[in-house]
């Protein structure tokens, strides 16, 4: 069985050292791990197994850990992955000036083309030499089989131009 967890606190709370040693004495294995400061906050993500009984202790843990050190703790039990669907990996940047809803709108449109989101990393700051706020995201997605890659690459470059945003979409190399 598998445990997803999300921890969000302030910045100097340090709570990941308080949760990773809380999943290894209930016997728990950790999957995966993301942490990283938004703002003035620390928002973490975990993937962890362990049995029904490791898994209820880690969850009733997580709670008395919320309680005593201020944190917020969300997490919900899910099963593991099923068969990996085949697909290409790709990664997708892009940057524009900082409209509203432009992550929204590639969003929209990568997902109104059956490719699924694996990872999304965005951020906004002050462009050097200008005075205009900038937005640049970077994607992974999965790109299923039946879908033509140029005929995907042209679609999404002339939604780009549509809105003004420089994009890079290649695959991922290993």
């Amino acid at each position: 069985m598998q445990l997803t967890i999300t921890a969000l606190g302030k910045l100097h709370t340090h709570f990941i050292a308080e949760i990773l040693p809380t999943i290894r004495d209930c016997k728990c294995n950790v999957l995966e791990v993301r942490s990283s400061r938004l703002g003035q906050c620390t928002g973490s993500y975990l993937l962890i197994q362990g049995n029904w009984n490791q898994i209820a202790k880690v969850e009733t843990a997580l709670d008395l850990l919320q309680k005593r050190m201020e944190i917020k703790v969300h997490s919900l039990r899910t099963e593991a992955k099923d068969k990996v669907k085949e697909c290409v990996p790709y990664t997708l940047e892009t940057i524009s000036l900082d409209k509203e809803s432009i992550i929204e709108s590639i969003i929209s449109f990568l997902l109104g083309h059956d490719i699924d989101i694996e990872e999304i990393t965005g951020s906004s700051y002050q462009a050097p030499y200008a005075q205009a706020s900038v937005f640049s995201t970077k994607f992974v997605i999965l790109v299923p089989p039946q879908i033509h890659l140029l005929t995907l690459r042209e679609e999404f470059l002339d939604f780009c131009d549509h809105l003004n945003i420089d994009a890079i979409l290649e695959p991922i190399k290993r």
